[in-house]
């Protein structure tokens, strides 16, 4: 079992199965969500995962369409997992939020052409320029 929180802890999560992925993107909307250079990040089905708390819902439309739904902890504001809670097959969850973070081996990295100098993408990954299809 894999588990993290928010800062606070009031929103937690469970995964009873590993990742699917894990990896870094540096788009700018993830940027600018975390306040970083990239957001790291694990996948999973959503049928694998708990999640108990209170949290608030940010939903942005992007230039072509698509949305991006992020989720926060109410009372710290804490990044924790993205999705719309039941309405999708898989989340992502937000690598910082572990309670043990060595268990994230991070091994894509997307959105690479938005990546700024600052925030250098480890050697080894395989890399995407955009969204991998």
């Amino acid at each position: 079992m894999i588990t993290g929180s928010c800062l606070c802890g009031d929103l937690r999560w469970k995964a009873h199965a590993a990742p699917k992925w894990m990896g870094l993107c540096y788009c700018a909307d993830c940027r600018k969500a975390s306040g970083s250079g990239f957001v790291p990040f694990m996948g999973f089905d959503a049928s694998a995962l708990t999640i108990t708390g209170r949290w608030t819902v940010h939903r942005m439309r992007h230039a072509d369409g698509r949305e991006a739904v992020r989720n926060s902890c109410v009372v710290c504001g804490g990044l924790v997992f993205g999705g719309p809670l039941g309405e999708t097959d898989s989340h992502t969850i937000y690598a910082g939020s572990l309670d043990d973070p060595s268990l994230f081996v991070p091994r894509i990295a997307i959105f690479t052409r938005d990546a700024p100098d600052w925030a250098p993408i480890p050697a080894g990954l395989k890399m995407f320029e955009t969204m991998p299809g």
